[in-house]
């Protein structure tokens, strides 16, 4: 497996190229993403998003246009692709595949798995593919998604919290914003967010 990351537009978004056995997975392609893409894939087969804020998939329309491939997002956040519900001038797009909460899928003989993890968005989910997660805007380095808007919701984030707690593997996480870091690091941290996230209910 072969991950490439570069941030975009000015939430410094991290869009990725994951390629396996030659066949490219897009993830959470932002604003001016677009250009970098075409430059940095030979074979992509799927676009896929961990959540539907603007900044996440502002490049869906553009790239499904470009490369004639389908788009993959959490069922509960596909409204945000279409009617662009933060009045951000996003092209809208639409998901070709609305995926259920924690559904395994076989793309382009790759396996993919969204980890459902609402809380800063509806859908908001992390992808597995192999030992890596690409964790959206759910877990950072040090840090949660936040939970104050709109379509948010703090009592899902603390499900979320715990639910993630009860997973005992360990995975890369490479974040929407920042570096990556691993599971079993912010799980130590877990706990206390939980208490955070609590107190502002």
């Amino acid at each position: 497996m072969q991950i490439k990351m570069q941030p975009m537009g000015a939430y410094q978004t991290n869009c990725y190229i994951v390629t396996i056995d030659g066949k490219d997975l897009i993830i959470d392609p932002g604003v001016d993403a677009t250009q970098w893409v075409i430059d940095h894939v030979s074979n992509p087969v799927a676009i896929l998003n961990t959540h539907g804020h603007f900044d996440h998939v502002w490049s869906n329309s553009a790239l499904k246009a470009h490369f004639n491939i389908p788009i993959y997002c959490p069922k509960d956040d596909c409204f945000m692709l279409e009617k662009d519900p933060f009045s951000q001038g996003t092209p809208p797009s639409s998901a070709d595949v609305a995926v259920v909460p924690d559904s395994t899928l076989e793309i382009g003989g790759i396996t993919v798995t969204f980890h459902h993890f609402p809380g800063h968005t509806p859908g908001c989910s992390t992808i597995e593919i192999g030992n890596v997660w690409l964790s959206g805007d759910f877990l950072f380095e040090g840090s949660i998604g936040r939970w104050d808007f709109p379509y948010s919701s703090g009592a899902q984030m603390v499900e979320s919290l715990k639910k993630v707690q009860q997973i005992t593997e360990d995975f890369t996480l490479y974040p929407g914003h920042g570096m990556s870091t691993t599971l079993k690091r912010e799980q130590r941290g877990i706990p206390q967010w939980i208490r955070y996230v609590e107190s502002t209910l």
